[in-house]
């Protein structure tokens, strides 16, 4: 299935995203981790892209998309709107991982009107477990703005506790898919499959944190049965 990459611009900044699927089909916007790009969800997409119009998107700091300094979850929430309401999309189903799946958290949770269905890909809204010491810039090349990194990291260290408490405000059939081996602790994902009403916990055991590239077929298959259910 033909991938197609384009560019768009959302408040004043570029962003770019690659697009599966019918443009008439039901959107499914996807949101990558830290370090990655929209590209990490080709293989999932080409699959997915079969029923739905696959919208991946670069969030700031990331792939094609604007190298703007400053880095939150709160403002690539605002991405996300700004990038919804630019491509029309009025309601839609949301796939996060890790950093992405925190900003699908906060979105759904802030405009749970505008999300169909939400899948999170093993991660938890932050929580304080321990201080995450914040690594030294690398020597090489990065394919990401190594900013985002310590901005990231530095809301990992002093999360905003409304963010676990709204999760009540998650209205929509919410899917989680945990990892198993996983450094993310999977108690975590097990409570907040208890906070959001209408929640399912899958675990796929042994993938660990990329549970969408140790075992895709798995993750395609607990998706898909949550999506056709």
């Amino acid at each position: 299935m033909e991938t197609r990459v384009n560019q768009i611009e959302l408040n004043g900044l570029t962003f770019q995203y690659r697009e599966s699927g019918d443009p008439s089909a039901p959107p499914l916007v996807a949101l990558h981790a830290l370090g990655k790009s929209a590209e990490s969800w080709d293989q999932a997409a080409a699959v997915l892209g079969e029923k739905y119009r696959v919208l991946a998107l670069d969030q700031r700091g990331h792939g094609g998309s604007a190298r703007t300094s400053t880095y939150t979850f709160e403002l690539m929430c605002d991405d996300l709107l700004h990038f919804a309401n630019e491509m029309d999309l009025e309601r839609f189903t949301l796939i996060g991982h890790s950093m992405g799946g925190t900003v699908s958290y906060l979105f759904s949770e802030t405009f749970p009107s505008r999300v169909e269905r939400l899948i999170v890909e093993d991660t938890p809204p932050p929580f304080l477990d321990k201080l995450i010491e914040v690594p030294s810039k690398p020597a090489n090349p990065l394919p990401f703005d190594w900013l985002v990194v310590p901005s990231i990291l530095r809301q990992l260290n002093e999360p905003n506790p409304e963010w676990w408490a709204r999760l009540t405000d998650i209205t929509m059939p919410t899917l989680i898919i945990g990892g198993g081996s996983s450094h993310i602790p999977q108690n975590k994902l097990q409570e907040v499959s208890e906070l959001i009403p209408n929640c399912e916990l899958v675990t796929i055991e042994d993938a660990g944190h990329f549970v969408h590239e140790a075992n895709l077929p798995a993750f395609l298959a607990a998706v898909k049965g949550f999506l056709h259910s």
